[in-house]
């Protein structure tokens, strides 16, 4: 397709006319007659694929402007929200989107070379914000609630045309959307040193504050030292939480970056929540630890959410952050407990407990040397460990698991009637791989289920390579076109370096990483 596209535009460069030009440009993304109109009074005939894209995005940030005043007001929308925290988190999601396109803006026009890998990652973000909002909507009720629905899929109409247009913008210029520079400011060089060297005591050379629940430390809650936090630090600002149970929700805005959690081990320093979907709360918002702001990290933690499985989804840990990794932590709840919302994001030697869709969300997120631990669930479900929701063959998004040992709980594995499988596309274009991994013989060997009917059968991107174990037999697995047992070439798109161009800024976290396959 974008092959096609970048023939079309060269044939239309040879024409003076800008109308048939920005028509011929327009034509492949997926709201062709949105894209012509928005951009037919303010393309001139002198462009390229970067400058269109620009024009877009003013556009974009145009309509995202309309839509968050609109948010703004909705005391007088009259939707009634029948889930805790729908409009908040539609309110939120946009803030962060309308963010990440002025972001992406501002990376498209830098005096240097576009930095692509970022703004892929902004908007593939900002269009996963948009279905979650909508997700959440669909329990609320209310003469106007059409109006708002209508509002937000129109808006973000431009969002999507955007990421066709970025594609389109990488590949004319022979860019990968993968292989830039993040432009991300990190900390100073004092704080680059192996983090068993953290030092605990309240040091302002290292911006470090206290958690306790016995009073010895500068908080009692992690809350509190989270507010206590400087907004908009472009240093880091080291949170340590000493061990105990804290039991809280905790949410680290978007306003809040670079915040580091450390704690004294991952089943010592526990924080747990037990909001859910059944006690009434939105998915997005049942997260007993929510991360919005850029640069997090978390070492030797454990992030619970204790609602169980007859509470359904009852999300652990929420990250919708950019360049966020996660190091030796615990993370367990039952059905969807870690959602890698968006961005990319890293996790390293991490225990991950969970049922079904235990492992969910639209990131650009890597999995290393980490136990995924399927449990129990109730009588007459089965187990899935992923449910990637990438919906736009554009968006650089993705699960990968790598090294990683997939395994049960000893009652699971004595189990004959459960059936359990390695994933299934939540959104057509669902793409999730298993890379190097140890595979036990829970899994069932068709390996992967559908979601609903054939949906997606044929354009998501499930892989498989150079697994060990005896669930990793790919002979018997689904013969989906969109399954693939992938060569090495194909294995190593999904890697640190080139998925998540963790070579840019995983070595300034100070956690182990493997670059390559």
């Amino acid at each position: 397709m974008i092959s096609l596209l970048i023939l079309m535009l060269l044939s239309a460069l040879s024409s003076p006319d800008s109308t048939s030009l920005t028509r011929s440009v327009c034509k492949s993304t997926p709201f062709p007659d949105v894209c012509f109109d928005s951009l037919k009074l303010s393309v001139s005939i002198n462009i390229n694929y970067n400058n269109i894209l620009q024009e877009s995005l003013k556009v974009a940030i145009s309509e995202a402007v309309k839509l968050f005043t609109l948010l703004s007001n909705t005391d007088g929308i009259n939707v009634i929200e029948k889930q805790k925290g729908t409009i908040q988190d539609c309110n939120e999601l946009h803030r962060i989107t309308l963010s990440s396109l002025n972001k992406s803006l501002a990376r498209l026009t830098a005096t240097s070379s576009p930095k692509m890998a970022d703004v892929g990652a902004f908007l593939a973000a900002a269009v996963t914000n948009k279905n979650t909002c909508l997700e959440g909507l669909e329990s609320a009720s209310g003469p106007l609630k059409p109006l708002l629905v209508g509002t937000i899929i129109a808006a973000y109409k431009h969002v999507s045309n955007c990421v066709s247009l970025l594609s389109a913008a990488a590949s004319g210029s022979r860019e990968k959307l993968h292989t830039t520079n993040n432009g991300m400011s990190w900390i100073s060089r004092k704080d680059r040193h192996n983090e068993s060297d953290y030092d605990y005591d309240d040091d302002d050379d290292y911006n470090t504050l206290t958690v306790a629940t016995d009073g010895s430390g500068n908080f009692t809650t992690i809350t509190d030292a989270i507010n206590f936090a400087p907004n908009n630090s472009i240093d880091r600002v080291i949170i340590y939480v000493k061990q105990g149970l804290y039991e809280e929700n905790v949410e680290i805005p978007s306003n809040k970056p670079n915040i580091v959690l450390l704690g004294d081990g991952s089943d010592t320093t526990v924080i747990s929540g037990n909001r859910s979907v059944i006690d009434g709360w939105t998915t997005f918002r049942s997260a007993t630890v929510a991360v919005s702001g850029d640069g997090f990290l978390a070492c030797d933690i454990g992030f619970h959410n204790s609602a169980g499985p007859e509470k359904h989804q009852a999300v652990a840990l929420r990250i919708n952050a950019d360049l966020a990794a996660v190091y030796r932590c615990a993370i367990s709840s039952y059905q969807d407990t870690l959602y890698v919302h968006s961005f990319r994001q890293f996790f390293r030697e991490c225990d991950i407990y969970g049922t079904i869709d235990y492992i969910f969300g639209n990131a650009a997120v890597v999995f290393q040397g980490c136990n995924i631990i399927s449990r129990m669930p109730m009588p007459g479900q089965f187990t899935v460990i992923s449910a990637q929701s990438r919906d736009s063959p554009d968006q650089q998004t993705g699960i990968s698991f790598q090294n990683c040992s997939i395994l049960a709980t000893e009652d699971l594995r004595n189990s004959t009637t459960v059936k359990n499988y390695l994933g299934r596309p939540w959104r057509p274009y669902s793409r999730t791989v298993f890379i190097e991994s140890y595979i036990d013989d829970l899994i069932d060997p068709k390996g992967w289920i559908r979601w609903s009917g054939d949906e997606g059968l044929d354009t998501l991107y499930y892989g498989e390579y150079a697994n060990v174990g005896p669930g990793s037999n790919v002979g018997g697995r689904v013969t989906w076109p969109g399954h693939h047992v992938m060569d090495y070439y194909e294995a190593s798109n999904f890697t640190v370096s080139e998925f998540i161009t963790g070579q840019e800024w995983l070595e300034s976290t100070t956690f182990p990483y493997d670059d390559g396959v």
